[in-house]
């Protein structure tokens, strides 16, 4: 069985590896690999990227504080009687 498994990955390797490596991902990543230059990220770039994670941040907290208010409302609404309070009358039908 673990021969059958062995010639079997002998096979298959070489055919998606020439799949991959012919398609436009393979192409961009041997550009990227015979570049061999890291570009750094211009001023803009990270300006951008603190931008984001400050809003990344401002979001975080407000939906920690939404999760906060709905827990507290879902606790006021748990938790208050149903028997024994005062029923509001009915208004009047004439007005």
């Amino acid at each position: 069985m673990t021969w059958l498994v062995l010639i079997v990955l002998l096979v298959v390797i070489p055919e998606i590896l020439s799949t991959v490596l012919d398609s436009r991902l393979g192409r961009a990543a041997a550009a990227r690999l015979e570049s061999g230059v890291e570009r750094a990220p211009d001023q803009a770039t990270a300006d951008r990227i603190r931008y984001l994670e400050g809003e990344v941040d401002r979001l975080s907290d407000e939906v920690t504080r939404l999760s906060e208010e709905s827990d507290f409302l879902h606790k006021l609404l748990a938790d208050r009687p149903t028997r024994d309070a005062p029923r509001i009358p009915p208004g009047d039908p004439k007005a």
